[in-house]
């Protein structure tokens, strides 16, 4: 199946040159991703001179809105696509004209039991949730250690999540917090396959449950080293419930609001402008960009770097970590209608509404990893799907709503950088028809008859590898999060706000920061307090060190 890749920027993102302007800022960001975007806003409105510099045409990093089918009336969230870790506090501060929408459903995972096609749907109120599980496994037993677990993890995201916007705990003081120690044993000591196979007994209901500590971490459920658990801890406790919500509009809507707000309280996004070098006496800085037709340099008092580690070890001379390896599949679909089930007792609106988790049993998800880690692709690569358009038909075209038209965003597992490196294309159309395959084992019809054709005749529906997304949008070896998740306390050399750097007036700004991944804006916001509070230090002559 060929796959088509035309990407057809759609953010209005007005392009200004620095050029012949103000030589000098209070700070310049490199980097208009959505976290550069926060920290302009917030340092711009609290009356600082901002200068952001993006490589790229428009602003927005992973967080845009594209349409990727020639022809095709479709606004498709091209990479990031949930939103959960945005504090509601950046919204406010901000002003933003943005909202989210929840979903009705959480999951619905397919399986074949005694023969015959069935499946776990979550959602849709308690009563219904109860009664699936008691189909699926014979009893409630199931249902009320869900409800058990995932009580314990919402009174943890209730204490947690509002520190991320905080200056950094200590691990004792956030110990402290969660006032809970058998959920610290369980999220933050023990590797989570632990907590789950205490709790859970069937296999699908804990591969459901598992998912979540995955999601771009290549790490089996007992990593001693414990990447899982900081991711599964990211996926719980976002807005302080764990909901994953639907950007209205697309996640383009988001950047859009952002841009709006920095350039309306003055700071100068100029894009098509790639900074180079930074130098920095660790009170002055200076930065270097290159634009299609000369260099310039602009001074600043400090410098935000919304871009990864390795980036900033870059510009800025130093030797760079070893990348963190990306692990996952990016496929987006656009069909003329949602495909038929294979559990007739599922209505396929329900199904896809929520997160549609494929060939995700525990087993399965175990399987596997470790075929990746031993150099092969899954031989049922697990994936998970859901459908953006059900809950916000906005980001299609009203004659595309009027015919039935869907979206389908799917996100698959365990398929680490290194498995594409030798041929990169041809292990992408091997690996796509394979989670395909994967997905058409609980359909009444194959995907490929629902697909849309765009203008060209070609089929809507184009993958994205992690070499794809460290070529395009310079991700080291592909990873979402930029590097592996870090815990939301402070370590040894993480600083008061976890974005600092070894120059005092350098900051990291972008998912690599401490608290950073995800769509959260929130290194974005912890890059702005600290530069407000240094600058506040030096007017009062203080030391502003922490």
């Amino acid at each position: 199946m060929p796959v088509h890749e035309e990407s057809v920027p759609e953010e209005s993102v007005r392009v200004e040159s620095v050029r012949g302007g103000r030589r000098s800022y209070d700070a310049v960001i490199v980097g208009g991703g959505h976290n550069g975007l926060v920290a302009a806003a917030y340092l711009a409105r609290a009356g600082r001179s901002v200068l952001v510099l993006e490589r790229l045409a428009t602003t927005g990093g992973a967080a845009v809105s594209t349409r990727p089918f020639a022809g095709v009336d479709a606004r498709l969230s091209r990479y990031s696509y949930l939103i959960s870790l945005l504090p509601r506090k950046i919204v406010r501060d901000l002003g933003l004209d943005f909202r989210v929408r929840g979903r009705t459903i959480s999951s619905y995972t397919p399986v074949e039991r005694d023969g015959r096609p069935t499946g776990l749907l979550v959602g849709g109120g308690e009563r219904r949730t109860r009664e699936a599980f008691a189909r699926l496994t014979g009893s409630d037993r199931e249902y009320e250690a869900w409800q058990r677990f995932y009580d314990m993890t919402g009174r943890v995201a209730q204490r947690v999540f509002p520190t991320l916007t905080e200056p950094l705990p200590t691990r004792d003081a956030l110990r402290a917090r969660v006032d809970d120690e058998g959920a610290w044993r369980a999220l933050f000591e023990e590797p989570i396959g632990v907590a789950i196979e205490e709790r859970f007994t069937d296999d699908l209901v804990r591969g459901v449950v598992l998912t979540d500590a995955l999601i771009g971490t290549f790490a089996d459920a007992h990593d001693p080293a414990l990447s899982q658990n900081r991711c599964f801890l990211y996926h719980v406790i976002g807005g302080g419930t764990g909901a994953w919500d639907v950007p209205v509009g697309g996640m383009g809507a988001l950047t859009d609001a952002l841009a709006t707000a920095a350039r309306n309280a003055g700071a100068v996004l100029a894009t098509g402008h790639e900074a180079v070098r930074i130098e920095t006496d660790g009170r002055a800085a200076e930065v270097t960009y290159r634009t299609a037709d000369a260099e310039g340099v602009v001074a600043a008092r400090h410098v935000l770097v919304n871009a990864s580690p390795q980036e900033l070890a870059a510009l800025i001379g130093d030797e760079p970590p070893t990348p963190a390896e990306g692990a996952q599949l990016k496929v987006n679909m656009l069909l003329t209608r949602l495909p038929a089930l294979r559990d007739t007792s599922v209505d396929p609106r329900d199904a896809f509404a929520g997160t549609f988790h494929i060939a995700e049993g525990y087993e399965q998800l175990a399987i596997a990893h470790a075929e990746a880690a031993a150099g092969t692709l899954p031989a049922a690569p697990p994936s998970e799907i859901y459908c953006h358009s059900l809950t916000d038909p906005t980001i299609l075209g009203p004659g595309l709503v009027e015919q039935g038209f869907q979206t389908l965003t799917l996100f698959g597992l365990h398929t680490p950088a290194r498995l594409f490196a030798h041929d990169n294309d041809s292990v992408r159309e091997e690996l796509l028809k394979s989670t395909l395959a994967q997905l058409d084992a609980h359909l009444a019809e194959p995907i490929t008859d629902c697909l849309a054709t765009d203008a060209d005749g070609r089929p809507c529906i184009e993958a994205k590898t992690p070499l794809d997304l460290e070529h395009g949008l310079r991700l080291p070896g592909g990873n979402i999060f930029h590097r592996e998740l870090s815990w939301p306390y402070a370590q040894d050399g993480t600083g008061r706000w976890g974005v600092e750097t070894r120059h005092p007036n350098v900051l990291l700004c972008g998912a690599g920061a401490v608290r950073g991944g995800g769509v959260s804006g929130v290194p974005g916001h912890n890059a702005a307090m600290a530069v407000l509070e240094d600058q506040g230090a030096a007017v009062a002559g203080r030391d502003p060190s922490p």
